[in-house]
């Protein structure tokens, strides 16, 4: 091979070297590009979806709630965070599943999950509350794994009470004052009417019969400035929401209230086992 051969193969040797060369160099930073695109590209997956929290509820735990007989109870569940979660309500007592979403799934239609489009509350509606409707009922989010509070129902039998002795004495023309106050009554009343026997006496201003009701504080006072014969008899407290009570009023004529008791005369001798006793014994020897 001739010397201008040799040195035209050593040229095109060369070429090849340098072309392959060329391209490792190109691949190589391609790759570290690409590696830095995907890098990249993986950090702003990770920022945009960041890792889902779990539901947080905003109603405590162990929550009370007092509702009274005949009323609509409302056991809340506040959830933050639901996402694709769904709130289901099961009564502890016998595990029965009443609501799963906004659907009933038992057969008593007092139960009722309430929620607003777009808000975080699902609170359990039990309309005419019964003291069996009373006790522990669970609050559970379908999330992985499930979460969950426990609410606490008491049911209470509100009642009113009037002040003093069932029965009461008083002297002609003296005042009277009776207060009705409402027992075990979370829920304020519409109302609070008394009545005199049969006779609703609220709005009895020209009778002497003056009632003031204090509606927040759940309490009721009839007042007579002057007690009159006709004033004695039985009075009732009678609130909206709540048991009544009563009181029998007697309006003294310069009478002994303890003779009234008696129907004026003290029979309790009677009643003594001792004076029978002896009653028996005088009896035997008078026969014997």
């Amino acid at each position: 091979m001739s010397n201008y051969e040799e040195m035209m193969l050593y040229r095109d040797w060369m070429k090849v070297v340098v072309v392959v060369f060329f391209w490792l160099c190109t691949a190589n930073s391609q790759g570290q590009q690409g590696a830095s695109v995907t890098e990249a590209t993986g950090n702003e997956l990770e920022a945009s979806f960041p890792p889902a929290l779990p539901p947080q509820f905003a109603t405590e735990n162990s929550t009370l709630i007092t509702a009274q007989t005949g009323s609509t109870a409302l056991i809340p569940c506040l959830v933050h965070g639901i996402g694709d979660g769904v709130v289901s309500w099961i009564r502890r007592k016998d595990y029965h599943l009443l609501t799963v979403g906004l659907t009933t799934y038992t057969g008593d239609e007092r139960y009722q999950a309430v929620h607003l489009h777009n808000s975080e509350d699902w609170t359990l509606q039990i309309k005419f509350v019964q003291e069996r409707d009373a006790g522990i009922y669970e609050c559970q989010v379908s999330s992985h794994p499930p979460s969950s509070i426990f609410l606490h129902l008491d049911v209470v039998e509100a009642r009113a009470e009037i002040a003093g002795p069932r029965e009461k004495y008083l002297k002609l023309g003296s005042v009277l004052r009776l207060v009705c106050t409402l027992r075990q009554s979370p829920d304020t009343p519409i109302y609070m009417f008394w009545y005199h026997n049969n006779r609703m006496v609220n709005y009895d201003l020209d009778r002497g019969v003056n009632v003031t009701a204090q509606l927040p504080n759940k309490s009721s006072t009839l007042l007579v400035t002057q007690a009159a014969p006709h004033h004695s008899g039985n009075y009732s407290c009678v609130p909206s929401n709540a048991q009544p009570a009563s009181t029998v009023v007697h309006i003294l004529n310069g009478e002994n209230p303890a003779a009234m008791q008696t129907g004026g005369r003290d029979l309790t001798w009677l009643r003594s086992p001792s004076l029978w006793l002896l009653l028996a014994c005088q009896t035997s020897l008078l026969h014997s």
